[in-house]
């Protein structure tokens, strides 16, 4: 081996030991590669393994994901944001801890491009020839370009082949195959741009080393310095500068802090949108707008350009985001229109939350869109911490701090469990991974202050747990996986209890360490048999069928406890 590979293998192998011991070294190599070749689109962990696809019967892929302007597209994903200039990406990747790169490994991405990527075939008629993950990645992909086709969206596929090898080192004949592939997807989709990366261990190094950007300089107008802050007038043509990442795409990672999603087709921005196309030469952009809020980690100003480290647009995502959207595939060189920008210091989290609560309650935003800086959602960080569970109030903060795997919970995922567990909605937790907390209705009766705390210590213990588990059984595809693990924590749960729909004082009173591998394995063979007989696909964990199997099979197992439809 190189030196390349010695480091490359000692690197994986500390990450796998720290971050998830239960995994073999192989299937930890898929998940590094991925989080390096989606380093910028700042995915999550639970998003990671979404696209994560390799198992049995997954002809050759190990990922398979989706962006539409830079976000991932999941099950719930809503286009109806995506307007003019909309750029898909499809970005699939097979990973080897092999030394070098093979003619059969792109033999098999041909093959699956031609299956899995013809319109004109329904994806039912590969059943039996690909996993449920991979059919269900290539379903969005068919889903999200048929339903906005009527936008004539830029389509950008990628295909990358890593190995442990030496990418500067591919026989001929293995490139020759990559050109046989790209001729496969442009009679495909003939537009489409297409691009091969052969990955070693040195590129594999390389990206790793990259650090995501944290500081950054925008030009300035005017400004105004304050203890702690800045306010400043920055063009239009400037803005965008600092909006774009180096593929031109909207940076997502500056509104990681934000307290809602970009709010598509509303009243407000679609005046927004008539402002900025009426360019009134008496009237600048900023004097009709509110303007955007930034939290930096530091900001120092020099001549005419402020540098600013680790900002987050905390108030101002629709106005960012429909400034983008203006300027998409337009010059804005000339643009003389202003924003005004406010840019506040302030490192301690607590303060930051002060800010985002106080600059978005001043404008109309209901209640629960305040979610991340909500005190219940400190009161549960703080109440994880002690038992070893790291509560990301901010996506990827404890991934960045260097925490396991199995010891960080997201707003989401505890959203979902949560949901599972009290509201007898695991159908609901495993269709709408990314959308639960949008809702006002379902957020409420989620993270409700009238539940006792430790309901979220036992459903962030719980369900991590089952991840584990689940993550260790190789013979489960990753998509059932991912279709079971709601299901088994209703079924674990009511063990627990001893009840068929406990209440939230029963789960109260749960020993923790009652929380073993043998009773969800009890809970897997049990939800397993359900599923299994009802279909064993996507649409049953998502529809009423498998919960209502599942209701009488605990109707049967606690027979003093009524269970209602």
């Amino acid at each position: 081996m190189n030196n390349d590979q010695i480091i490359l293998d000692q690197i994986i192998e500390e990450q796998r030991a720290a971050r998830v011991p239960s995994l073999k070294t192989s299937d930890f190599f898929e998940i590094y590669v991925a989080e390096q070749l989606l380093k910028n689109y700042d995915l999550s962990d639970e998003e990671i393994e979404f696209g994560l696809v390799g198992s049995g019967l997954d002809g050759g892929l190990d990922g398979i994901y989706t962006f539409a302007n830079g976000e991932l597209v999941r099950d719930d994903f809503d286009p109806s944001s995506l307007k003019k200039n909309v750029l898909i990406e499809v970005v699939i990747f097979q990973s080897k801890t092999s030394d070098g790169f093979r003619e059969e490994a792109i033999n098999k991405l041909i093959a699956a491009t031609q299956h899995l990527f013809s319109l004109a075939t329904p994806l039912s008629e590969f059943a039996g020839r690909y996993n449920e993950s991979v059919l269900s990645c290539a379903e969005i992909y068919r889903s999200l370009y048929q339903g906005i086709a009527s936008k004539f969206p830029e389509i950008h596929f990628h295909y990358i082949y890593a190995t442990r090898g030496d990418g500067s080192e591919v026989h001929p004949n293995v490139k020759a195959k990559a050109n046989d592939l790209e001729r496969e997807v442009k009679s495909l989709f003939k537009t489409a741009k297409f691009a091969f990366s052969f990955y070693g261990s040195s590129d594999l190094l390389n990206l790793a080393r990259q650090e995501p950007k944290t500081s950054f300089q925008i030009n300035f107008s005017e400004i105004l310095t304050g203890d702690g802050g800045y306010i400043a007038l920055v063009k239009l043509k400037d803005f965008i500068k600092f909006l774009r990442d180096e593929k031109g795409l909207l940076r997502k990672s500056l509104f990681d802090s934000n307290v809602r999603d970009y709010q598509g087709r509303t009243q407000v921005n679609e005046e927004m949108q008539k402002t900025l196309g009426s360019k009134n030469d008496d009237e600048d952009f900023w004097w009709l707008n509110n303007g955007v809020t930034v939290v930096a980690g530091n900001a120092t100003q020099a001549g005419k350009v402020l540098t600013i480290e680790d900002p987050q647009i905390v108030n101002g995502q629709q106005t960012s985001t429909e400034i983008y959207n203006y300027f998409q595939g337009a010059d804005f060189e000339q643009e003389g229109r202003s924003v005004m920008l406010r840019v506040i210091v302030a490192t301690e989290s607590q303060i930051r939350d002060r800010i985002i609560k106080a600059t978005n309650s001043q404008t109309t935003i209901p209640a629960a869109s305040l979610r991340a800086t909500e005190k219940i959602h400190r009161d549960i960080e703080a109440f994880l911490a002690p038992y070893g569970l790291y509560y990301d109030r901010r996506k990827n903060y404890q991934k960045q701090a260097g925490r396991p795997v199995d010891s960080i919970i997201s707003i989401g995922l505890l959203a979902q469990a949560v949901m599972a567990i009290i509201l007898l909605r695991p159908d609901d937790a495993r269709a709408r991974p990314s959308s639960l907390i949008k809702h006002d209705e379902d957020y409420e009766k989620i993270f409700n202050t009238d539940l006792p705390i430790k309901i979220y210590l036992f459903a962030a213990k719980l369900v991590k747990a089952c991840q584990a588990y689940l993550r260790s059984r190789e013979d489960l595809d990753p998509k059932d996986r991912n279709n079971l693990l709601f299901y088994i924590l209703v079924y674990v749960t009511s063990s627990l209890t001893n009840k068929g729909v406990p209440t939230s004082s029963d789960i109260e009173l749960i020993d923790l360490s009652n929380i073993t591998e043998a009773l969800i394995k009890s809970g897997l063979v049990e939800v397993e048999a359900i599923y299994t007989s009802l279909g064993a696909n996507e649409k049953i964990a998502k529809g009423p069928q498998m919960l209502e199997a599942l209701k009488k099979v605990l109707a049967s197992k606690f027979p003093s406890v009524s269970i209602g439809g």
